[in-house]
């Protein structure tokens, strides 16, 4: 039986778990937290910090092959482990771009894939120089997530709210829809793609909010999309999952934003939505077994739940036995015992052949479903 390690054991870490039950592989977890989400769905729990290299290299010799739920790990550790024999998915190569977002950029542009013009930046006094490239976005290299380490830069007032520290300074682009498609690649390099989804991003919280799949696309949009993200995919030259995220303008123009080389939230819907799961995706890839069909089976909308704003502690979830009677829509809660402002705690997948049926559903358990905290802020 292969001894699959995960990096990370948050909820995407539990919910592999939950699709690896259903294989021959025992399952390893490493993370700091001994009460993280996936800590009690594994068959071995490791405490240990994730981007240290002693307990990378300690965790990554007990396993056959690895793979991971977030970008921020030790890569020095993962590359000597790769070149002892370990299989990890993607590889160490794929890993150090990505986890870099100057090297993405960079990466996008030498293998001409449309991205926003950018600038690399280094620090604040690096930044002020560039007033007459905004408006714009900065992004941190490292580090950030889930809204977290970007800042938009409209005006010259704005340079001082900007990062001191090495970043992407990118052109801000008028964006008509924001989409994400996950593509899979075999260890023998056969692609698959998935469907893609219009994403919905929450302006306060700068985080995904809900989206539709498949997304409302004009055909020659879509096709420009799909070869994108192959491209991006192929160019990275590793087996594994890999989530691009898409910006298109208002003139038809599609630039790629962002990859994630892991299973990702714009593919939580494919649990229940399509044949074959992004978590099941990935373990096929990894396990070396047929790739899985990745068509709809029904239109579906994923709704992330998060912890509701100047609400902390111990997390209740209210409203959630009206959510349970709608016959369409599943419950995903990550496990999380405290809830904090904008935490995600969750998801719902809504499923129906109608569309206006699922923007219903959405805005119902939006309405029904909170997140609050034993104690408030």
């Amino acid at each position: 039986m292969i001894k699959l390690g995960i990096l990370g054991g948050g909820q995407l870490g539990r919910m592999l778990l939950q699709e690896a039950a259903n294989y021959p592989v025992e399952t390893w977890v490493m993370e700091n937290d001994a009460e993280c989400p996936a800590a009690h769905l594994c068959r071995h729990f490791v405490k240990g910090d994730i981007r240290d290299f002693d307990a990378v290299y300690a965790f990554g010799k007990q396993v056959d092959t690895l793979t991971i739920e977030i970008e921020n790990v030790n890569i020095e550790a993962l590359e000597k482990l790769e070149q002892e024999g370990t299989l990890i998915f993607p590889n160490t190569n794929a890993l150090k771009i990505i986890k870099s977002k100057i090297l993405q950029k960079e990466f996008y542009k030498q293998n001409e894939i449309p991205t926003a013009e950018f600038r690399i930046i280094q620090n604040r006094s690096e930044l002020n120089r560039y007033q007459d490239f905004l408006p714009a976005v900065q992004k941190l290299s490292t580090g950030g997530y889930d809204g977290r380490g970007v800042v938009m830069l409209k005006r010259k007032e704005d340079l001082e709210n900007g990062f001191d520290e090495p970043s992407i300074l990118e052109k801000m682009i008028t964006v008509q829809k924001e989409i994400a498609l996950i593509v899979a690649i075999s260890q023998q390099g056969e692609p698959a793609i998935f469907p893609p989804v219009e994403m919905v991003f929450d302006p306060v919280l700068n985080l995904l909010d809900y989206q539709l799949c498949p997304a409302s696309l004009p055909e020659n949009i879509l096709w420009k999309a799909e070869a994108m993200a192959l491209s991006v995919a192929r160019n990275l030259k590793s087996p594994g999952l890999f989530a691009i995220e898409l910006l298109v303008d208002s003139s038809g123009n599609v630039f790629v934003n962002e990859t994630a080389p892991r299973v990702h939230n714009s593919g939580h819907h494919t649990i229940e939505a399509h044949y074959c799961s992004q978590f099941d995706m990935l373990l096929r890839i990894i396990l070396d077994y047929p790739l899985g069909n990745t068509k709809a089976v029904l239109p579906s909308l994923m709704l992330n739940i998060v912890g509701e704003n100047d609400e902390n502690g111990d997390a209740v979830y209210e409203g959630l036995s009206q959510v349970l009677k709608i016959e369409n829509a599943f419950v995903h809660l990550y496990g999380k015992k405290e809830t904090r402002g904008g935490r995600k705690m969750g998801h719902v997948t809504v499923i129906s052949i109608e569309k206006q049926d699922l923007l219903l559903q959405a805005k119902k358990i939006k309405t029904l479903l909170k997140v609050k905290g034993t104690q408030k802020v």
